[in-house]
């Protein structure tokens, strides 16, 4: 991970930068990423099941999937109702990522969805990056207020706190409950709330377009975070 917008990163646009107050992280692909590739986890879940995938192409059709899938955003939802619409967001996911011969999305057993969705809740399934907690713990020591800005579910929080990640942050903003995803700038914006500071004292560190975009569109510069 950067320490700046310097070698291994890309400010979005040149204009001159503040040194902040507060850092908006993105989670996966930025903190941490997955232990196994999803084509490798689906196809070994799905054959407990009686189902045989090949892990290349569930991962192909993972990524077309997921590229095309609506945002991972319910407005106005909250406890099981919001769960429930989380689920039901990865079983389509899976469905269309487990495909038969023909191309055509299969229809999972329930069993199968259940035991993907838990299996990525837990802290198992994923590896924090090497350079994040020296980083983190650095940018704490100097006085930054950290929150988490992700593209993500309710499984986050508790996912940060089995990683070891919580402890430096001050805020985490899913997508699921903030009604919107990146790149809008809505979850920006309930971040900086939390944070109790403006657009001008924060920088966001991410690694997607969806990051750059949804921070130029909350008025926040963006260091992008390039890893192998």
């Amino acid at each position: 991970m950067t320490r700046g917008p310097t070698a291994g990163a890309a400010p979005a646009g040149r204009a001159a930068l503040v040194r902040p107050r507060g850092l908006l992280l993105d989670a996966m692909g930025t903190l941490f990423g997955l232990q196994e590739s999803v084509g490798c986890t689906y196809a070994r879940v799905a054959a407990e099941h009686g189902i045989t995938a090949q892990p290349g192409a569930v991962e192909q059709a993972f990524s077309r999937a997921y590229r095309q899938a609506p945002p991972l955003a319910f407005p106005g939802l909250e406890g099981t109702a919001l769960e429930a619409a989380e689920r039901n967001w990865w079983a389509e996911r899976i469905r269309s990522s487990l495909q038969d011969p023909s191309g055509e999305g299969l229809d999972p057993p329930q069993a199968l969805v259940g035991q993907l969705y838990a299996h990525y809740a837990q802290p198992s399934a994923w590896r924090v990056y090497a350079d994040v907690p020296e980083r983190l713990e650095c940018w704490h020591r100097a006085g930054l207020r950290l929150a988490v800005v992700s593209n993500f579910d309710s499984r986050l929080p508790g996912l940060l706190e089995g990683l070891d990640l919580s402890r430096w942050l001050q805020a985490v903003v899913i997508s699921s409950r903030a009604g919107a995803a990146k790149p809008s700038p809505q979850p920006f914006a309930l971040a900086l709330e939390q944070l109790q500071l403006s657009a001008g004292e924060v920088w966001h560190v991410g690694d997607s377009p969806e990051d750059v975009a949804g921070a130029q569109a909350a008025g926040v510069p963006c260091v992008l975070v390039r890893r192998p």
